[in-house]
Order: C-alpha cells, then structure tokens, then sequence
C-alpha cells in the first residue's frame, strides 16, 4: 500500500485538468513566448571563445604621497616591487648603454633616411591638425561636439583643396589645346620670316634640323626617354594624389586624437616637472595654431584683393591666379612678393599699361597689409623677430621645400620660448 502510494505522481499546484486550457491554439502563445524568450538570451551571450579587444591605456597618475615607499603596497600589481638599480659607473653598465646608444642611433637615421616622404606627410598632418584644432575648439564653445568640428573643419578643407585643382586642371587642359592648336601656325611663320631665312641661307639651318629630327626619330633610346618622361609624370601625380589623401586622412587622426596624445606626452615628463611642461606645450601649440588660422586669413585678404584689382583690369585668368597668389601669400615674408611677380607677368600679356597699374595696386596693399592688417590678425599668433624670420623661412625652404618655408616660423617661435623660458631662466638663477 505504501509503495503504491508512493509511485503515485505528485500533481502541483495549478497543473490540475480544471487549469488546462480548452483551446490548443492558446496554448502554443506561451510556448512560443519561452521560446522566444530563449532565443533572445542565446544571441545576448557571447560566441565561444571570443574575447572584448583589448585596449591599452595609459595607467592612472598616482597622487602625491600614494607611492609605492609611501604606502607599502608593493604588490599591488602582482609584479612586486622593483629592485636596486644598477650604479651608472659599473663598467658592464656603461659598456652596454654606450653600445646601445650608438645602435639606437643608427637605427634612427636608417629608418629617417628611408621614411623621408612618410615623415613629410606625418608634419604636414601634424601641422593642419594644429592649425585646424583653434577652430575645432571654438566650435566646441558653440555647444559642437569635437566630431562634428573635426567634420567641418575637414570638409572646408577639403572643399578648398577641390576647388583649386577643380579651376586648375579645366585651365591647363585649355592652355595646353590652345597651343597645340596654333603651333602649328608659329612654327610656319617663322619659317617664312625673313630672319630665317637669312640665317638658313648662310648656316643651313633647314637642313640641320632636318637631319637632327630624323636621327631623334630613329633613335629608340630617345623615344623611350620620351616614354619614361611620361610615365614618371604621371607617377608623379599619382603619388601627389596618395600623398595628399594620406596627409588629409592622418589629420583626421591626429585632429581626433590631439587631446589624448598630448596627455601621453605629459606622462612622459616627470611628475614634479609636468606642469611646467604642460604649460610650455601649451603655449607652444596654440601659438602653431594661431599662426596658421591669422597666416590663412591674411593669404585669403591678399588672394581676394587681387581677384578684385584682376577682375577690374581685365587679366586672363584671374579665379586661377586667385587661387595661386592665396597659396604663396601663406609663405610668410616673401610669399606675396613671388605672387606679386607672378601676376604681373601674366598681366603682361594684357599689355604693359595694366601690368604697371596692377603692380602698383597690388604692392601698395602689401605695405597696408603689413602695417595694419597683419598686426591686428597676428596679435594673438607668434612673435618672431624680422631678422630671425627670413633666416628661418630661408632655412626651411632648404631642407623641407614649401613645408619646410610654412613650418619655419611656428618652429622658431617654439625654440625662442624654450631657450627663454628654460635656458635663460636657468641662467638667471645661476
């Protein structure tokens, strides 16, 4: 009896036939609910074996007085703490540092003396990123997130950039058909001038040229010079093209990421020192950014004033020379005069009379520009000496080109606020 009653199901509570449901259909709705349910949590956990990535973080600045001597907690980390230093006098010790200098040293000029052109781009980056970020900034004070300014920025950017090789390319196609077209024309006016013929007449000057022509023609050297010419230049271009996207994309980067790296480059610093540091970086990278955002202004005033004074006198191609004269007014000090010239040799082709009246126009708004306008737009940017100025856009020009020329006065204006503010007041105090 007892076994009998123990082999008896045990019903629980709700699952009596009078809590079954009457329909079938109903009863599949929380069935499907469950499984629904359970799915919902498979795709919720993660796929086996995969891991978050990991990210690599600077570690948190300990505070003042929370050092491992202060606190005692030397295996915090699970590493323990670290032992003795080797003395610097010991010879195995200044052996090896000494050997390991000069590898090191070595090493760097391999690897600079091979990523020259890497290292071009990562400064022409680096130094749009500055420039761009006194906008990004002030964007941000405009209730902007730091994307969306870094978006802007960029866009206007690249917007310009458009634009210049949008006037540029249409003008140069036009140029280049235009003198295919009337070659033609001078070379047979010229051979029916008088002069020459006089010169043919007395050097055979037909008969050379001739020969020269049929010899150049059969020479296959001199037709796959003519090749290679011409698949360098456009190797050229195409390089030109990377360059510039690898340049606009590393300013993207580093336009993202300026706030990070510059908290990585205090860290570097020691602690007693990092406020000082951070206060001369500071300095010296808004400086670089003011420079740019008043040298960028100045260059647009300069282009558009010469638009105007072209327009007016009716020179040829005056949206492209526009686009021209604003990118030699960004090279500081002698930028404007080479656009100057430049202009006025096209406006030659006008006639003399506009090329004077065009040189006097455009001069005279230089020496304006140098007195009123530039003061006012460069008073919160860099303050370089004249002399220190010209040697260092001279000096720049030499090494890096038209970079090294933009770069060369933020550069001198970085160096002259570290001499004076750590050599000289370390002298001071001696």
């Amino acid at each position: 009896m007892k076994d009998h009653m123990e082999s008896q199901p045990v019903e629980e509570p709700g699952s009596t036939a009078e809590n079954a449901p009457v329909d079938g259909t109903s009863a599949t709705v929380p069935v499907r609910t469950g499984r629904m349910a359970a799915l919902a949590r498979r795709l919720r956990q993660p796929i086996p074996g995969a891991r978050t990535r990991v990210r690599f973080e600077m570690p948190p600045e300990e505070e003042a007085g929370t050092s491992l001597e202060a606190t005692g907690t030397d295996d915090d980390h699970g590493f323990g703490a670290p032992g003795p230093r080797m003395s610097s006098q010991h010879p195995l010790y200044v052996g090896f540092m000494g050997t390991a200098g000069v590898g090191v040293a070595l090493l760097v000029f391999y690897i600079a003396s091979n990523t020259t052109q890497l290292l071009l781009w990562i400064v022409a980056a680096l130094f749009i990123a500055l420039g761009l970020d006194p906008v990004v900034r002030w964007l941000e004070t405009r209730k902007f997130p730091r994307p969306a300014g870094i978006l802007i920025s960029l866009t206007v950017l690249v917007l310009a950039v458009a634009g210049f090789f949008a006037t540029l390319i249409p003008t140069i196609v036009e140029q280049v058909s235009e003198i295919v077209r009337q070659a033609p024309d001078w070379i047979r006016s010229f051979l029916d001038s008088d002069f020459f013929r006089t010169v043919d007449s007395q050097f055979g000057v037909r008969d050379r040229i001739t020969t020269e022509l049929d010899k150049f023609v059969k020479d296959p050297e001199a037709m796959g010079g003519i090749f290679g010419g011409v698949v360098g230049f456009g190797s050229t271009v195409a390089n030109g093209l990377f360059g510039t996207l690898i340049v606009l994309v590393l300013s993207l980067y580093f336009l993202a990421a300026l706030p990070s790296m510059k908290k990585w480059a205090y860290r570097l610093a020691p602690r007693s020192r990092r406020p000082r540091v951070e206060a001369l970086s500071e300095a010296i990278t808004d400086s670089v950014g003011n420079y740019v955002i008043g040298q960028a202004c100045v260059a647009l005033l300069n282009a558009f004033f010469a638009f105007i004074v072209m327009s007016i006198l009716g020179i040829p191609f005056s949206v492209l020379l526009a686009f021209v004269v604003a990118l030699l007014a960004f090279i500081p000090l002698v930028g404007g005069l080479i656009a100057g010239v430049v202009v006025i040799l096209v406006a030659l082709t006008a006639g003399w009379q506009t090329a004077v009246i065009y040189a006097i126009a455009y001069f005279a708004y230089l020496q304006f520009e140098a007195y009123f306008i530039s003061p006012r737009i460069m008073q919160r940017a860099v303050a370089v000496p004249g002399a220190v100025a010209v040697i260092s856009v001279i000096a720049g020009g030499s090494l890096l080109g038209v970079l090294g020329a933009l770069i060369a006065i933020p550069t001198a204006a970085a160096i002259m606020l570290l001499i004076k503010e750590v050599f000289i007041a370390r002298q001071d105090r001696h």
